[in-house]
């Protein structure tokens, strides 16, 4: 029997079933459901809605589904309308008419979006978890990495030298950005609007905070038609994982190429690689490959929810059933690739040796050589002239800027002596910049630290 039985008459076309049916995605908030509607019990009980006795046996029941359904005894119906009523009506079932005094002073459009702010917050929680064991990964990497010299790149190209532990501390700070973002979106999630009814509350007289202090959550929602029409924080969370991915893509991106022939400067294990089907001496990095593509998995699933929210006056219409496929998969998507990344960055094989002859060879230390005549007096835009000529030079005779002889260094400028070749020197480069958040040793190092902090 349907929920609104007593105002239809005749029966529900198949594809209306079919089309409205929610129980296939819906069905994983049981437990939010259930700890929503003992909430709900308790609180009617504490209010004299319901006799304290009614309450407790409508708590009892209900944990007793909950039981049942977490151990694998009662199995959910696949032809249920939807969780919440399949809920309801195994109660019912064990309890005769009292399970049918549950839905007493609520609406499903307060139940529903009650239990998506449930369900979300536990897996905020968990995406939190993840993305700090991602950050301790690169944290450990990065430790062991604080001298390993290596290019910067802007545009592509090799710029200036920094270290391979400063490249993956740069995604730590990315990830502790994410991280925040989330942890701020569950503050705003973790609110309770039960007992906003359908639209306009309810004639009862509920205790809406007694539920919300019951379940946990920060408070209630200020006006029932924002209560049940609200979904925000369904949008803020899909925005938070879209950003999360990019940052994801980007980082996955660098491992593609530095994986690359080209590059050479890592390698990943065979644990997160494939091969070819006719190409026996290919290693493909698809994992990383299939992260970067995911990312539009969930773009879309955040257009999904702007689009399905941007024309809906108040309060519930019924496209709002359409934000748990949408957020479902892109939590899963994210929680998936999170959970590769770790053991892919540990298991991989780093090249040092390659990263620091692909520095050596880009003349990454000529704004080092130009600094260096700036310190002996000249002008920066002359000395960033004569470094030009000088890297210029190198290309015609095939040389880098070690290995150019000093006097074709003095021949350019006479301020240039045998220090020169200190001051261009790679590492010399590196520790040079020692400035707040820069590449040198001290400084990363002070990154981790930060960062670990932070974790904690």
């Amino acid at each position: 029997m349907k929920m609104w039985a007593g105002r239809m008459s005749g029966n529900v076309d198949d594809r209306l079933n079919e089309l409205n049916r929610s129980i296939g995605f819906d069905s994983r908030m049981f437990e939010e459901d259930i700890r929503g509607s003992m909430a709900h019990a308790a609180m009617l009980g504490a209010v004299g809605v319901l006799k304290s006795e009614e309450s407790e046996k409508i708590v009892e029941g209900l944990e007793g589904i909950l039981q049942d359904l977490k151990d694998g005894s009662l199995a959910i119906d696949p032809e249920a309308e939807d969780i919440h009523m399949f809920v309801e009506q195994v109660l019912t079932q064990r309890l005769g008419d009292l399970g049918k005094k549950l839905h007493t002073g609520r609406s499903r459009n307060d139940q529903v979006a009650l239990d998506v702010r449930l369900y979300l917050a536990n897996q905020e929680e968990e995406l939190l978890g993840l993305i700090r064991e991602l950050c301790l990964c690169l944290c450990d990497l990065s430790q062991k990495h604080l001298g390993t010299v290596m290019p910067g790149y802007t545009h592509l190209q090799r710029a200036q030298p920094v270290t391979l532990a400063h490249q993956l501390m740069a995604y730590v700070q990315m990830l502790l950005r994410d991280s925040e973002r989330i942890s701020q979106a569950r503050q705003r999630t973790m609110v309770s609007p039960l007992g906003s009814g359908a639209l306009a509350g309810t004639t009862y007289p509920l205790d809406r905070h007694l539920v919300a202090e019951k379940l946990g959550l920060n408070g209630v929602t200020e006006n029932s038609l924002d209560g049940v029409s609200d979904r925000d924080f369904v949008l803020e969370l899909s925005a938070d994982l879209s950003i999360l991915m990019m940052h994801l893509s980007r980082m996955a991106e660098e491992i593609i190429l530095w994986c690359s022939s080209e590059f050479g400067f890592m390698q990943l294990s065979d644990s997160f690689s494939t091969g070819s089907s006719i190409m026996p001496q290919k290693k493909n990095p698809d994992i990383a490959e299939l992260i970067r593509g995911k990312t539009a998995r969930v773009y879309g699933s955040h257009v999904t929810l702007l689009t399905m929210m941007k024309g809906l006056p108040l309060a519930y219409n019924k496209d709002m059933q359409e934000d748990k496929e949408a957020i479902f998969d892109a939590l899963d998507t994210v929680k998936m690739c999170l959970s590769v990344l770790p053991p892919m960055w540990q298991s991989a094989t780093f090249y040092p040796e390659k990263m620091r002859a692909a520095a050596a060879g880009g003349f990454i230390n000529a704004t080092d050589c130009a600094d260096y005549l700036v310190r002996k007096g000249l002008p920066f835009r002359d000395a960033y002239k004569i470094t030009g000529s000088l890297v210029a030079l190198c290309i015609e005779k095939n040389l880098t800027l070690e290995t150019l002889p000093l006097e074709e260094y003095k021949a350019l400028c006479p301020r240039f002596d045998e220090d020169v070749y200190q001051a261009i020197d790679l590492q010399t480069c590196v520790s040079l910049r020692g400035v707040y958040g820069g590449p040198a040793r001290e400084e990363v190092q002070k990154q981790i630290e930060n960062a670990r902090r932070k974790l904690q």
